[in-house]
């Protein structure tokens, strides 16, 4: 029953507006007590922009503020950005965490992997289970994706039901688990669908993604035409994919040799599973000198260009086990993330320079995306029949396609939000009605900070013209005792006259204070500015960059 003053509200904290990232709040009741469910806790990867970061996650300072009210945190399924954040930001949050058998092994193989994380208070759920998170019910649907047991929440509350459906595709033989789940689905739509939040990844690629059968069928050809060596590079977390490849070497009678700790886990979790049922075991890298060339397939981490995963170290033939000769193969079963393509690229060219033949997607069905295209979108509308669509999961070109393509397909109330934005799902007219603080958060070590911290801006300032420590010792009278001590990183030797740098620093530090006389001298505060203004200043013209310039006085 709705109580007056009740509404249904939707909140991303990441994920819209970006690749990645992925955290949404469904939040029932009136504003001031309302009850809330979050789905996923994902991460993102750091670019260029944050030096020394690795890891992205969302601002969940929102998210703290109503944690009182949080009933639960649901995990569509396995994959970094709806699933890393977790071990991380879970002791901020301290509810309930839903999630699959498979996700629950890899979230708590993640959980041992970090020291100190608090074991985590799972309850696995399973497809066809019904949440009772009151005033919330939640039904877990199968969705086809890139690794298994992704699934769908049919979200039901007294003003509506909402389908969120998670990371998904339409694939009717996925080789690892089920089919998306279409009749539940179109019995959703004949119940009767308030509002639809769904995948936008491929919404600007036409027709449908093609099966993972297919790429099965065609890796073991491509295997089966190999004279030497084969390396498959995929997403560690592509089960279906491990398999097909593990399926295609058995035919081929080769073995298989696994490289990269992220796809042992993997591995073992879907063993654990059942997922590799009936599959040999694979070897490690020490039974590579063993083997003929013609008898193995290497399954190697680092599709993405990852400069610490094994393939990068084949690249650049460095590693320990594993080297390649010309007529080997390396199959990338992967496609570049936007952001990776100048890593992947390097990658690449390593192994080409070797004399290694190297196949991508581009020239053979090697790889296919767990995401759905246009066809498969306009599908899900069609069994679902939503009255409002929410477009997730995409960068802004991607949501606005997908806004035009759900008006196009007649949605009556179609709504572009983005991360922070508060949407009314309703009993009222749906929109945008309020904004919750959001923002990115990054892993910095074992440290979490906003990625607007002093700390992080200064690294780009280091990258850009480095660091001069100076450090200066003056009496009580002003005069300088002994000579000052200069220390510089990430400056070039020589200036642009081929003076010395040193030379020039010094020169700097000299005439400053000789000019400032003893009085001025005594004023710690003043000669550290003068010092550290006439070395940016000078060390500026000769080179054209100003450096960081740290100024330490002693009082002696």
């Amino acid at each position: 029953m709705v109580m007056d003053g009740d509404e249904l509200v939707f909140c991303a904290l990441g994920g819209l507006g970006e690749i990645g990232m992925n955290m949404a709040l469904y939040g029932f009741g009136p504003p001031a007590r309302r009850k809330w469910i979050m789905v996923d806790c994902g991460l993102s990867f750091a670019g260029p922009d944050l030096p020394g970061v690795d890891l992205v996650f969302p601002d969940i300072t929102f998210a703290e503020a109503i944690k009182k009210d949080l009933i639960g945190l649901i995990i569509t399924h396995a994959h970094e950005d709806h699933i890393g954040a977790l071990v991380d930001l879970w002791p901020r949050l301290g509810c309930p965490i839903y999630a699959t058998r498979f996700a629950a092994g890899l979230l708590e193989i993640k959980r041992l992997n970090e020291p100190g994380a608090p074991k985590l208070p799972i309850k696995q759920m399973a497809p066809g289970d019904r949440l009772d998170l009151k005033p919330f019910e939640v039904e877990i649907i199968s969705m086809a994706h890139s690794v298994p047991e992704s699934t769908g929440l049919a979200i039901r509350t007294p003003v509506g039901l909402v389908v969120h459906t998670g990371d998904w595709k339409i694939d009717p033989t996925p080789v690892v688990g089920v089919p998306t789940d279409e009749k539940r689905l179109r019995e959703l739509g004949q119940e009767g669908v308030l509002a639809l939040v769904c995948d936008s990844t491929n919404i600007m690629r036409e027709g449908t993604s093609p099966s993972e059968t297919e790429v099965a069928d065609r890796l073991r050809e491509v295997i089966e035409h190999s004279k030497g060596r084969v390396v498959v590079t995929t997403f560690a977390s592509n089960v279906a994919r491990l398999r097909a490849v593990a399926d295609a070497a058995a035919a081929c009678n080769r073995s298989v040799v696994v490289l990269g700790r992220a796809m042992d886990r993997v591995i073992s979790v879907a063993r654990e599973c059942g997922y590799l049922d009936g599959v040999a075991p694979f070897l490690s890298s020490h039974a590579l000198s063993d083997m003929p060339r013609e008898r193995v397939v290497i399954l190697a981490t680092g599709s993405q260009g990852e400069v610490r995963a094994a393939l990068a170290r084949i690249a650049q033939d460095d590693h320990p086990d594993a080297r390649l000769s010309p007529g080997d193969r390396v199959i990338f079963s992967s496609r570049t993330i936007p952001g990776n393509e100048r890593e992947v690229g390097r990658i690449i060219n390593g192994l080409v320079r070797q004399g290694i033949e190297v196949i991508t997607d581009r020239t053979e069905l090697v790889h296919v995306s767990g995401h759905p295209r246009r066809e498969e979108v306009a599908r899900l509308y069609g069994w679902v029949k939503p009255q409002i669509a929410i477009p997730a999961h995409g960068e802004p070109l991607h949501l606005s396609e997908h806004v035009a393509f759900a008006k196009a397909l007649g949605v009556p109330h179609v709504i572009k939000a983005s991360d922070g934005d508060v949407v009314l799902i309703g009993p009222d007219e749906p929109g945008i009605v309020g904004d919750a603080p959001h923002g990115r958060m990054a892993k910095d070590g074992t440290v979490l900070l906003p990625v607007s911290d002093p700390s992080i801006l200064a690294r780009t300032k280091l990258a850009f013209a480095g660091v001069i420590s100076i450090a200066l010792a003056v009496t009580a009278r002003g005069e300088m005792a002994g000579t000052p001590d200069v220390v510089f990183s990430g400056l070039p030797s020589r200036a642009r006259d081929g003076k010395a740098m040193d030379a020039v620093i010094d020169a700097a530090i000299f005439e400053t204070l000789d000019s400032m006389g003893r009085a001025k001298r005594r004023d710690a505060d003043a000669t550290s500015a003068a010092v550290e203004r006439a070395v940016r200043g000078q060390v500026g013209a000769a080179w054209g960059k100003k450096p960081i310039v740290h100024v330490l006085v002693v009082e002696v």
